[in-house]
């Protein structure tokens, strides 16, 4: 197990339906495992089938007695989304965490008006309310590496630069939980995930 002087690390991510959130929790709360972490984890569908809002908690240390982030208390929220960053960027520490935002917008298509009510600019809004950001083009790299899909893993690539757990674990994880078939790619979006957050 990596030191992490009693520490539990809470993460929340958020996306919709068909954008793979709870594919990044699952590898996050694997990852731990292996280093010898207690992790917990649950999920909040909504109504994820159709387009609709998903979050997933996952929580790790050396003991931890619940799954669920405690708003304000979040090291890190991924959001996938950019409106769902918005929504649920009250649940990072403002002092010591941080909020990754996909800088993709999914305009609701059941929503009335969606297109022109859409808060565009999701990441200067949630900076400018004090907390710190780190806006990815996730979606845009996961295109160019041939699947747009792949943002998750792009995203999950950014998020194993804030944890202490190591490389290969992260991809011991990867591999673990991806079909044979899909694994180089989405191990190329990983890599390109960690390349965006170290710049």
């Amino acid at each position: 197990m990596s030191e992490a002087n009693g520490k539990v690390y809470s993460l929340l991510f958020a996306g919709v339906g068909g954008q793979g959130v709870l594919l990044g929790a699952e590898v996050t709360a694997l990852a731990a495992v292996r280093e010898g972490y207690d992790v917990k984890q649950t999920e909040v569908h909504g109504v994820s089938q159709r387009g609709g809002s998903v979050e997933t908690h996952v929580r790790f240390g050396t003991k931890v007695w619940s799954p669920v982030v405690t708003p304000g208390k979040a090291d890190l929220v991924v959001g996938l989304e950019a409106l769902e960053a918005l929504r649920f960027a009250h649940f990072g520490d403002r002092q010591h965490g941080v909020i990754l935002v996909n800088q993709h917008e999914i305009i609701p298509g059941s929503v009335k008006d969606a297109e022109r009510d859409y808060p565009h600019g999701s990441a200067e809004f949630i900076r400018s309310r004090g907390y710190r950001v780190l806006a990815m083009e996730a979606s845009r790299l996961a295109s160019e590496l041939g699947d747009g899909r792949m943002a998750n893993v792009v995203m999950l690539g950014a998020v194993s630069t804030f944890l202490p757990l190591s490389h290969e674990t992260w991809l011991d994880a990867l591999r673990q939980r991806i079909p044979e078939r899909f694994r180089q790619p989405n191990l190329q979006a990983f890599a390109a995930g960690r390349e965006a957050a170290a710049r």
